[in-house]
């Protein structure tokens, strides 16, 4: 199946209502559109069990792939992950401008922003 998009929520001076939350999917993953300006809030609803968050790193450097970030996000817990250098982290080909993100259960909670110039 398609990775499940996360839609990125425009940060704006008036303010904005918090939009809802995509609940984590283990099995498909995630897409967010990603123009370097983009973070994510992954919460983590788990009582018991901090829960991992992973952006893809697609490039190599000198031939030696990059390493993924991977985020651990606390019980019970948000983290604000981001942002995302375009270069570093978006996909090519057909996902060109898009971050991967993984996730590792379905406890885990995203919400994408993109902040203003």
């Amino acid at each position: 199946m398609p990775r499940i998009d996360v839609p990125v929520t425009d940060v704006v001076r008036a303010g904005v209502a918090p939009p809802t939350e995509v609940t984590g999917d283990a099995a498909n993953n995630h897409i967010v559109t990603n123009d370097g300006r983009v973070f994510l809030v992954a919460r983590n609803s788990a009582a018991t069990t901090t829960r991992n968050v992973t952006i893809q790193t697609p490039g190599t450097v000198d031939g030696l792939a990059v390493a993924d970030r991977v985020v651990a996000v606390p019980i019970s817990s948000s983290k604000y992950i981001g942002p995302f250098p375009t270069a570093t982290y978006n996909q090519s080909g057909s996902d060109q401008g898009k971050l991967y993100v993984d996730v590792d259960n379905a406890e885990l909670r995203l919400l994408a922003f993109r902040l203003p110039l």
